[in-house]
């Protein structure tokens, strides 16, 4: 073969390789082309999916929290209320588990209802408060039996309700908690000032609006009376019922502050101090589903009591101060609180009620034409009959359809109940037109066919 030749076909291969050589790079770029495709298609789908299933569960924070977590939107439809046995037990007394803060805490997510019930501390359990003893107080049950549960069947039996759950909080799980997520901003309702140099106890605060860090809400919890043996104003309530409304007043301040969305962030270290102070039968699995609702809460929903009683003569209970509790008040006060529902089915007193259909509908409004389609019966459950017709009458002016109006069981709270699955905006917009009142879910108590029940209680204010 002659040189020519040979060197022909060498270019001819040098030129074939160069030309592979050059097209590979071509073909990386097509092939990782389609890759980033596919995965940026599957990016989209998922987030897509995923925004989807946040938009089908309520949107917002909420809706991607209870998406995180797994939830559909049935899961918060099928989530009943939450009731939990609070018992704060101080341990700066070596051997001391004194529960001196009970309190039965309820969420419902469903409804955005919160409860505070506290328990009296020297609430006496005994049989004969004639013979009565230090151990017959229910803050001593747990310090006796140091069993939870025993202190919790007790508080059952002196509210009728059906308690599971508990969780014994610790002092240093308050102050890490609150130095974790504040300081909070509390308006302290009374000078206090108060040395114990035996527990090494010194509590010094002015009336007024404070910023209280962890050791600070120790202080501002435990606090009874001032060195001169004077305590929180009358008004406030004395002594250990001001106690308790001050404990009751500064756990809604926490609450509406860890809710707030900056310290959602934190969540991760208030589950962490709870593990690590908190005694607890509530199992964390059943508590993240109840977490993804709770954000949307409003203190304003928050209702806080104490159980109804009296501090009887120390000569006429061996002198123990005990305090007794009035079984009768205490069952209408749960009642309010926990089962509104139940004041429904009691609507009327010896039978007597006033149907108002025939009268509004010639009633002119100057409300808005679709309220009129929201048919209310409104039940009176104080004793003053202008009441009621001057809350039927707020409801007219707004065009609202009041079908039926009647007097039911005495009661201090303002309910209203949704009875025919009412947007959550119109039940809002009622209240509003009310002035006051704790909205429900659908009871079903009533026999009328209204779709709103409004029982009239004692809290309003004309």
């Amino acid at each position: 073969m002659s040189n020519d030749k040979v060197n022909k076909r060498q270019k001819a291969n040098n030129k074939s390789q160069n030309q592979k050589t050059k097209q590979k790079p071509k073909k990386k770029m097509k092939m990782w082309k389609k890759i980033f495709l596919i995965i940026l298609l599957i990016l989209l789908i998922a987030g897509g999916a995923f925004a989807y299933r946040v938009h089908r569960n309520g949107g917002g924070l909420t809706g991607m929290l209870a998406t995180v977590v797994g939830h559909d939107e049935e899961t918060r439809k099928s989530l009943g209320e939450l009731q939990v046995l609070l018992m704060g037990v101080s341990t700066d007394q070596e051997g001391v588990a004194l529960t001196d803060t009970i309190i039965v805490a309820s969420y419902n997510p469903n409804t955005q209802k919160a409860v505070l019930l506290s328990i009296p501390r020297d609430s006496f359990t005994g049989t004969n408060t004639k013979r009565a003893v230090a151990s017959d107080k229910i803050n001593a049950i747990y310090n006796i039996t140091r069993d939870p549960m025993k202190t919790v069947e007790a508080v059952n039996e002196l509210t009728g309700l059906d308690l599971q759950y508990y969780a014994i909080v610790q002092t240093e799980a308050l102050i890490e908690l609150v130095d974790a997520i504040g300081p909070i901003e509390y308006y302290v309702p009374t000078d206090m000032n108060y040395d114990d140099t035996s527990q090494d106890l010194h509590i010094h605060f002015e009336e007024g609006l404070q910023e209280i860090d962890g050791p600070e809400a120790e202080e501002l919890l435990r606090f009874r009376k001032n060195n001169d043996g004077t305590s929180f104003p009358e008004e406030y309530g004395d002594n250990d019922v001001g106690r308790m409304r001050n404990q009751r007043e500064f756990i809604t301040a926490v609450v509406e502050q860890t809710v707030k969305l900056e310290n959602i962030t934190k969540l991760g270290t208030i589950i962490d101090i709870a593990s690590r102070n908190l005694i607890t039968n509530l199992d964390f699995n059943i508590l993240k589903d109840y977490l993804p609702y709770a954000v949307e809460f409003s203190t304003e929903n928050l209702q806080t009591a104490s159980l109804p009683g009296t501090v009887p003569n120390l000569n006429q209970t061996n002198g123990v101060s005990i305090y007794v509790v009035d079984e009768e008040e205490t069952e209408q006060l749960v009642t309010e609180l926990f089962y509104p529902e139940k004041l429904l089915e009691e609507e009327t007193i010896d039978g007597n009620t006033t149907n108002t259909a025939s009268n509004t509908t010639s009633t002119t409004s100057t409300g808005s034409n679709a309220n009129s389609n929201i048919k209310i019966e409104v039940l009176n459950g104080t004793s003053d009959g202008k009441v009621l017709q001057e809350v039927v009458n707020k409801l007219k002016e707004e065009g609202y359809n009041v079908s039926r109006t009647g007097t039911t069981t005495a009661t201090s709270k303002t309910v209203i109940a949704n009875k025919k699955d009412v947007s959550t905006t119109t039940m809002n917009e009622i209240k509003e037109v009310v002035g006051t009142g704790t909205i429900s879910g659908s009871t079903g108590g009533s026999s009328s066919k209204a779709d709103v029940t409004i029982v009239i209680g004692k809290d309003y204010q004309q």
